[in-house]
């Protein structure tokens, strides 16, 4: 199979874009601290900055594939134009003075993204064929880069709120014009597959997908709540660690945590290539299967190393951080491998918009499961995602079966 020359170089520039233009995903996490003291906002309206940005995606993504934008639009033009639209929407976090406009702010930054992300991984789609596993991977690895942005700026400590903010609008804005001026589709074009709800049901009728949608979402589960709440609970830890006893429930200041929650976080793009190139060679559920594995055993070891050495947490929870990604664009290469190629779009806008909103719940749980019983356990019930999803990925009829299985279709 001849493969273009070029496709590295476009891969990498959009890899680049997507790194820069995700950066604003977090930028409401990172700057929750100052949020809560200039909006006095409580604890659940402080998840609530986070969360919103993932119901902001689910509509945005149910927007863009009931019209098909992916489709009629050009692609480079749409995702220019849509980074373009959160870099504005995120900046918007900066004047905010009420509890609503901010979170308005973030809705429309989540809406934005879903203009980003997905096509972004059919663009780089479009250069290859083999190693598509790999490339996907490059993107989603990107993508953590990216989001793991907002708390390397706020954990230096240094910066005021508008710089953490302005940043990564700036960066967003940078993404647009490198995909606007040099990004061009390769030779595997996808042909047009407008989305339609009434091919839910042919998804939904096929029981390896229902197998694969359900690993995903154990997998969403986890992912976006350790995401937003990694910092606080090094926070924590560091702060145990310091007093010689656990701290009380209320969350400490997260700038005390340092770089360390962007490393736990960005350190996830190995995860995402190892998981591409693996697969590649070896097929899909062996990988999603392992890191659900090392992930959900990470969590439960993170609270029983919580108050502990440093070395020891931080080792912990950068294994999490590779581990809680790995499988992330591996669930979504079997979707299109294992669908009927005319409900392929349906198959993932259903994973993807239920993944998404499954994230909301997570993310508002776990805050108040730190002020309940204190961060040290907060994270462990994370861990029931990956044993959902393991469940879900099990075999029918035998590991080896389905393994070989949805190996060979890779």
């Amino acid at each position: 199979m001849t493969e273009s020359p070029r496709r590295w170089r476009q891969l990498a520039l959009l890899a680049t874009a997507e790194l820069l233009a995700m950066s604003v995903w977090f930028a409401g996490s990172a700057a929750a601290p100052e949020l809560r003291t200039r909006l006095l906002l409580s604890g659940a309206e402080s998840a609530w900055i986070t969360s919103t940005v993932q119901l902001g995606f689910v509509v945005g993504t149910l927007i863009a594939a009931a019209l098909n934008l992916s489709d009629v639009l050009p692609l480079r033009w749409y995702v220019a134009g849509c980074a373009m639209l959160a870099a504005v929407a995120n900046a918007a976090l900066i004047p905010a003075n009420t509890f609503a406009f901010a979170i308005a702010s973030r809705a429309l930054t989540g809406m934005a993204l879903a203009g980003v992300y997905p096509p972004a991984m059919k663009m780089a789609a479009t250069w290859f064929r083999a190693e598509r596993g790999l490339a996907i991977g490059a993107i989603v690895g990107a993508l953590t880069i990216g989001k793991a942005m907002p708390y390397l700026l706020e954990g230096g400590g240094q910066l005021p709120f508008v710089a953490v903010v302005a940043v990564p609008s700036f960066a967003a804005l940078a993404a647009a014009l490198l995909v606007a001026l040099w990004f061009r589709d390769g030779p595997h074009a996808f042909p047009a597959r407008p989305f339609s709800w009434r091919l839910v049901a042919t998804v939904v009728r096929e029981p390896l997908l229902r197998r694969v949608t359900g690993g995903y979402l154990g997998h969403m589960w986890e992912l976006y709540a350790f995401w937003a709440w990694i910092p606080t609970f090094l926070a924590a830890s560091f702060a145990a660690q310091a007093a010689g006893r656990f701290p009380a429930a209320s969350p400490p200041d997260v700038a005390t945590a340092g770089v360390w929650p962007f490393a736990c976080i960005a350190i996830g793009a190995l995860g995402c290539v190892w998981g591409g190139r693996t697969a590649d060679r070896i097929g899909r559920v062996p990988v999603v299967r392992t890191a659900l594995l090392v992930s959900g055993a990470c969590c439960v070891l993170s609270a029983l190393a919580f108050g502990g050495p440093r070395w020891l947490v931080l080792g912990i929870c950068l294994v999490w951080g590779i581990a809680v990604v790995a499988d992330s664009a591996q669930f979504s290469a079997m979707v299109t491998e294992i669908a009927p190629s005319h409900a392929v779009g349906t198959a993932l806008t259903l994973q993807t918009s239920l993944g998404f909103l499954l994230t909301v719940g997570s993310i508002q749980l776990v805050p108040m499961l730190g002020a309940a019983i204190g961060w040290r356990w907060a994270l462990v019930v994370l861990s029931l995602g990956p044993v959902a999803g393991l469940w879900s990925v099990r075999a029918a009829g035998g590991p080896r079966t389905q393994t070989s299985r949805w190996s060979q279709r890779t």
